[in-house]
């Protein structure tokens, strides 16, 4: 049981039975027509920037973001500190570095966004098996979590209870992304974001109002609460000290969060580049005014609820931001209706993120693979290729719930770590050489994508996420050869070396004329401008 009161509990299932039956119904009038791919994939790029930047920081606050960052704060303090900054700082540089030329060179997928400069069968198969391999494993993370979730809310405690929930969350998130596509997903997002921000807001408040809107008492509780002394607000207690293994952490999420498909994704569905930027401003606000919200709850509940408790829920500290909302709500019907209001932003936030995530995959299946890897040179017409994506969204969905249900036995935070090290260590680099690096070339974008992915897959079987402590996957075994949590630290150098070394060594196929068109483009590319005539 959670501790919630029976008025709580039930006021709480209502609410999700309530919202899961509008947003799907939202879905279905938002939805696009059959015949219509463009709608399906972009939403006709119809979204405000206002409307934009909150579904993009739907997406990027997924909830093992949300749940996760609250619980490492709760737990590690200055550390888990940090690592909230850094998710807000991945968003910064996207908006800065990336968003603008991923608009104008991208038109459904990442795929597309990858092979504007070198075109080719490989290629687009390559950047499908890279979209699923960074996003399948939060899916399953997220779906493999959201029955123990579910539990804690509601106070049940069966077996059957979670596995039905995973099934039934998985089924609902499905056809969230089938039924609804771009628009449809987005409307989700930012009724999510809003909620989020909305409970996260009201139980900020409610923690600061115990100490007087004091901060310093406020961390002076928390510290007394962590059980770790004056090191909770110093670094190291995370990484015990290992400096190498915090920056790797950090460099790992700074360039992998916001690089990661179902984020580069929502850059295509703004109207033009300026409309991205507007956007990208008003979700780094969102996402910057959360995680500061986030900070407060998570040392609140370091304070209010203590270290033992929370680890006593969860190794990882992801149910601490319920429990600070359960001793902050105080009883009564006030009370059950602020647990509601969390509860209920938290199952938006679960039903939100993997939509997101099998859009993208669903997408890239069929306009990559399908329509460009398997069938090239062959058009696709809009009706089939929006049956396709729908139907590669069903598969892909089964597929994570198929994996989900026998990982919620197990401790996937390597899950997480796997997803953010692929998206910084072979997406990152693969984005930024082919925005920006003239000479790249094909054999490049190969080496690119898969010496990334590869190395990532070697190095993270030996980290102590996996094996060789309490909390890993094999927490009997113990193969732990890697001395870092994460792998960014050497995968990501390799990403962008293996890049250099495929290009400037690499045999070069790719055609002339596709090059030169490329080149005449790519003023509008990087920068909006009129693409430059031949004299």
């Amino acid at each position: 049981m959670n501790g919630f009161e029976e008025s709580a509990r039930t006021l709480s299932l209502t609410a999700f039975i309530a919202v899961a039956s509008i947003t799907l119904l939202l879905c279905v009038m938002t939805g696009p027509d059959r015949d219509d791919l463009d709608g399906f994939c972009t939403g006709h790029r119809s979204l405000s920037p206002l409307r934009g930047g909150l579904a993009i920081a739907g997406d990027y606050l997924s909830a093992a973001t949300v749940l996760g960052t609250t619980g490492v704060i709760a737990l590690t303090g200055h550390d888990g500190l940090v690592l909230a900054l850094s998710t807000a700082l991945s968003l910064v540089l996207l908006m800065f570095l990336l968003a603008e030329p991923l608009h104008n060179a991208g038109r459904f997928t990442m795929g597309d966004m990858l092979t504007r400069r070198t075109p080719g069968r490989a290629a687009r198969i390559t950047s499908c098996a890279v979209t699923l391999a960074a996003l399948l494993p939060l899916m399953v993370v997220q779906l493999s979590g959201s029955g123990d979730l579910l539990a804690f809310m509601l106070g049940f405690d069966s077996s059957g209870f979670r596995t039905g929930s995973i099934i039934t969350l998985g089924i609902l998130m499905t056809g969230y992304a089938a039924i609804g596509g771009m628009r449809g997903t987005a409307v989700i997002q930012i009724i999510k974001t809003l909620a989020l921000l909305g409970a996260c807001l009201l139980v900020s408040a409610l923690v600061l109002d115990r100490f007087d809107w004091d901060t310093a008492a406020l961390l002076r509780a928390a510290t007394a609460g962590s059980g770790a002394g004056s090191a909770y607000l110093h670094s190291g207690l995370q990484f015990g000290g290992n400096d190498l293994d915090m920056i790797s952490s950090e460099l790992t999420v700074v360039l992998g969060a916001a690089c990661l498909p179902h984020i580069t994704m929502r850059m295509t569905g703004a109207s033009d580049a300026r409309a991205v930027r507007r956007s990208l401003s008003w979700a780094v606000c969102v996402v910057a005014g959360l995680c500061l919200l986030l900070a407060v709850i998570g040392f609140g509940a370091a304070a209010l609820v203590g270290h033992d408790r929370i680890t006593a829920a969860g190794a990882q500290g992801n149910s601490a931001i319920l429990q600070v909302t359960g001793a902050v709500a105080g009883g009564g019907k006030a009370g059950a209706l602020v647990v509601t209001t969390m509860t209920t932003a938290i199952f938006l936030t679960l039903l939100a993120s993997v939509a997101g995530m099998i859009l993208a995959c669903a997408n890239s299946l069929a306009h990559d693979l399908f329509a460009h890897g398997l069938r090239p040179g062959k058009p696709v017409g809009d009706r089939r290729g929006t049956a396709t994506a729908r139907g590669a969204a069903i598969g892909v969905g089964a597929l994570a719930i198929a994996l989900a249900v026998p990982a919620r036995h197990w401790n996937v935070q390597a899950l997480v770590t796997l997803s953010f090290c692929i998206g910084a260590s072979a997406i990152a680099p693969a984005l930024v050489y082919s925005m920006f690096w003239r000479r790249f070339t094909r054999t490049g974008l190969l080496c690119t994508l898969i010496g990334g992915t590869a190395c990532v897959l070697v190095l993270i079987t030996g980290i102590n996420l996996v094996s060789g402590s309490p909390g890993s996957v094999f927490p009997d075994r113990d193969f732990n050869w890697f001395p870092l949590t994460t792998t960014g630290l050497v995968s990501i150098p390799f990403g962008f070396l293996a890049g250099w070394l495929g290009t400037v060594r690499g045999r070069n196929t790719d055609p002339a004329g596709q090059r030169r068109q490329y080149e005449a483009a790519e003023p509008w590319i990087l920068a909006g401008a009129p693409p430059a005539r031949r004299r």
